[in-house]
């Protein structure tokens, strides 16, 4: 099963067959669908009833001799196909030979071994003719008997002269099948701008002519480089929306109809088909007073136009006061790996009743200053001064003194150095002395250890 699915082809020319697992449905119907090498496949009328499923390698009909293909559909679903492809007489069918055999593959596998040499030989020949042609590719009939050379060419090539020195080359039947170059792209394939595979190499068969007037109903820049595909034409997918676009636009004002009111005229500078709004300017040329509108606003000031009637602005009543700008919304900061970071908000602190007395610890260092005095109270000076010498000095309970430390013993004085007097400056400042005895004991260090 596996060798049939790589033999057969997975492509825009591949069909799927929905009534496979249907019992009967592939009875009653003797016409195989065939796929060969490139973009050509054919209906085959199995007359001699080979049991033949998708994958297999058959031998058809050709001219002259037999051709190898795969074959790709069977049953009922095979007649929809042939009317889709617009094959109406079934008398022109030709027949199936047989399933193919071992010689008859490794004659195909030889004829198609030497289709790369042949193209790049072809190419010189051509190019010795001083034909304006390209040849792309050459595929071999599966006897060898025939070879097909496809070409691309913008003007009308006399390729006469052309097939008589290919015949005496290679000694088989030439055949010329001009291909466009939508087609050629189809047929090499590869990605596009999107990331995708090639529309024309994926499912594509019908190519539709394209033109710049499906970029300007999309409002598309008309940059050649941009809307250029590969194969150097515009791109297949500029048609896919454009019918949507033409059908929007029905329902909104034309561009050239002009918007007048009491004291400006606005003329079209650009349109939202997806929001229905039209963005209005007072200049042709260029973006100046910009005014957006939707499409019913529109047709109402052009209404009011028509009878004479000028409004005072484009806006209707009430809308004339600016809304307050959205802030943009920043997409980049939902992905920001710092986001759990950041601190959380600080819990607001609940309101204390307004009878509770603050605490000495809440009121801090720095209490509430009362300038009124009783009668009776001391001074406010002499008031801070007994608060000082109670924090030097705090009172003992009950009237008891607090036992005095014994002396520590002095430390034998050391002879000490004598040192000029620039090396000391303190001792001709009295002030500076008088500051240095001020200073903490933590920042003082001893004559000894100095």
């Amino acid at each position: 099963m596996e060798d049939k699915e790589k033999r057969c082809p997975r492509g825009k020319l591949h069909c799927f067959n929905w009534l496979d697992d249907i019992p009967g449905a592939s009875d009653g119907w003797d016409i195989v669908e065939v796929q060969f090498k490139n973009t050509r496949k054919g209906y085959y009328r199995n007359s001699t009833n080979i049991p033949l499923e998708p994958g297999d390698m058959v031998a058809v009909e050709a001219t002259p001799g037999h051709d190898i293909g795969a074959v790709t559909l069977t049953g009922r679903l095979v007649a929809l196909q042939m009317r889709r492809a617009g094959i109406k007489n079934e008398a022109e069918v030709r027949r199936v030979f047989r399933k193919a055999k071992p010689a008859d593959l490794e004659k195909y596998e030889e004829a198609r071994a030497r289709e790369n040499d042949t193209m790049i030989r072809a190419r010189k020949i051509a190019e010795s003719l001083n034909l304006n042609m390209k040849i792309g590719d050459v595929e071999y009939q599966g006897d060898g008997n025939k070879a097909i050379f496809y070409y691309i060419a913008d003007e009308r090539v006399d390729f006469r002269q052309l097939i008589k020195v290919l015949a005496e080359t290679f000694k088989v039947r030439i055949e010329m099948k001009q291909i466009g170059a939508r087609q050629e792209a189809g047929r090499i394939g590869g990605i596009g701008s999107c990331g995708r595979p090639l529309c024309c190499a994926s499912w594509m068969t019908n190519f539709v002519s394209v033109g710049t007037s499906a970029a300007r109903y999309q409002d598309i820049s008309l940059n050649p480089q941009k809307l250029a595909g590969q194969c150097a034409k515009l791109k297949c997918c500029l048609n896919f929306e454009v019918d949507t676009y033409v059908e929007s636009a029905r329902h909104l004002p034309e561009k050239s109809a002009r918007l007048e009111t009491a004291d400006n005229t606005y003329f079209h500078f650009k349109t939202d088909i997806f929001k229905k709004e039209i963005t209005y300017s007072t200049d042709k040329s260029m973006a100046a007073n910009l005014v957006t509108i939707d499409a019913a606003r529109a047709f109402e000031v052009i209404e009011m136009n028509r009878r004479g009637e000028k409004p005072l602005t484009l806006m209707r009543e009430g809308e004339e006061k600016e809304k307050g700008k959205p802030k943009p919304i920043d997409l980049a900061s939902q992905d920001d790996l710092t986001r759990f970071d950041k601190s959380k908000k600080k819990k607001k602190k609940k309101k204390k009743p307004a009878d509770s007395q603050p605490q000495p610890s809440e009121i801090g260092n720095n209490p509430p200053k009362d300038n009124t005095q009783k009668v009776g109270d001391k001074p406010r000076k002499q008031q801070q001064q007994q608060s000082q010498d109670n924090k030097e000095k705090p009172a003992q309970p009950n009237g008891t003194q607090k036992p005095q430390k014994p002396p520590k013993p002095k430390r034998p004085n050391r002879p000490k150095e004598e040192k000029p007097k620039q090396d000391n400056p303190r001792q001709d400042n009295p002030q500076q002395q008088q500051r240095s005895s001020r200073e903490p004991k933590a920042f003082r260090m001893p004559d000894e250890q100095k």
